[in-house]
């Protein structure tokens, strides 16, 4: 069960377009990338944009 198989991709992806359609697709990918790099700032601990403002 470890590993993922082509075919296994390709009905995932299937079953992604039919519950979300093919509009709301990219927009969901945006949302995660935007959130992932949200996320990695965090951990870097870039708090330039924090400490610019408090003025």
């Amino acid at each position: 069960m470890g590993n993922i198989g082509f075919t296994e991709i390709i009905l995932i992806i299937f079953i992604l377009i039919f519950l979300f359609g093919g509009k709301k697709i990219p927009e969901i990918a945006k949302g995660l990338a935007e959130g992932i790099k949200s996320f990695k700032k965090g951990l870097k601990g870039d708090d330039k944009n924090d400490s610019s403002t408090k003025s």
